[in-house]
């Protein structure tokens, strides 16, 4: 009688134990297998072209041209590159270089902290023509830099701005994907009962926006930061049309007017490779740094 009880329950526990510990369950093999295929494609997408501009900098001119794109020369001429990079024309990288950390670095700051208040505002505060406000930036987003650069060149050769530090910084303080991206995450994670009780302790609108909405706000405005320095580092379009002196080009523009001359003195091939990998190292630390603060924000409020 005893063994005959006890059998069903032995039996039930080892069918219930398989589904408790089970963490595959709704997965099937095949999508697994074509989902990682697919992430290792884009990966590769991303990181060939990179592995390509880090190989070709440790050649000189003769290998680029003599060895295969993909593997390294017999002669490995990194620091000989990298020391006529930063040498040549009195250093003229170095000023492209902090150029482009002016008006990346600065532009996406101020760019993203403009894009925060007004998505905050947004979605927070009730005025007359809100939604009005909003579907008018919305539509920003859909308007390419391309269209609005001859147009602000315009405006900015009128009010004697063009060919200055500003023409390419004032354009950058603009996001509106970014203002739209806070106003969304706003109206889903800021509390207005939170808001309310700060007001409630006499804390003034703009206490409660920098202590409370941006602290809230960060995993969006890591993300809003990412795009516009990333945005405003590769800008090609915009200092080509604003700027006339060489001394303000940003990286991307100086660049490209040293692989203009490949044809004339082939060395500027090997100033632009190295060049190229000097100019993605930036990016890739922000990535790096900055990919924290996602991985927070995501995972902030899922434990109780």
């Amino acid at each position: 009688m005893t063994a005959t009880a006890t059998k069903p329950s032995t039996t039930t526990a080892r069918s219930q134990q398989p589904a408790g510990q089970d963490r595959s369950a709704g997965r099937r093999r095949s999508s697994t297998i074509v989902v990682t295929a697919l992430l290792v494609v884009v990966a590769l997408y991303f990181l060939i072209p990179v592995y390509w501009v880090v190989v070709a900098s440790t050649k000189s001119t003769a290998d680029l041209f003599s060895t295969n794109g993909f593997l390294f020369a017999p002669t490995f001429s990194l620091w000989e590159n990298l020391g006529r990079v930063l040498s040549y024309d009195q250093g003229i990288f170095g000023r492209w270089f902090l150029n482009s950390a002016i008006y990346a670095g600065v532009g996406a700051l101020l760019a993203t902290y403009f894009a925060a208040a007004g998505g905050y505002a947004l979605a927070k505060y009730e005025f007359k023509g809100r939604n009005l406000v909003f579907g008018t930036i919305l539509g920003g987003v859909l308007v390419p830099g391309t269209a609005t650069a001859l147009p602000l060149f315009l405006l900015f050769s009128q009010m004697g701005l063009a060919n200055t530090y500003w023409s390419v910084l004032l354009p950058s303080l603009v996001s509106p994907f970014g203002l739209f991206l806070c106003r969304i995450y706003a109206q889903a994670t800021v509390d207005t009962s939170l808001i309310e009780a700060a007001r409630i302790d006499g804390a003034g609108e703009l206490r409660i926006f920098h202590t409370i909405g941006l602290k809230v706000l960060t995993p969006a405005l890591v993300t809003v930061f990412l795009f516009q320095l990333v945005g405003i580092w590769n800008n090609y379009f915009l200092p080509l049309v604003m700027l006339s002196d060489s001394e303000l080009y940003p990286i991307t523009l100086g660049l490209n007017n040293w692989l203009s001359q490949v044809d004339r003195l082939p060395e500027f091939y090997e100033l632009t490779t190295g060049g190229v990998l000097l100019s993605i190292i930036p990016l890739s630390i922000a990535m790096i740094v900055l990919q924290r603060f996602w991985r927070g924000g995501l995972t902030e409020g899922a434990v109780k």
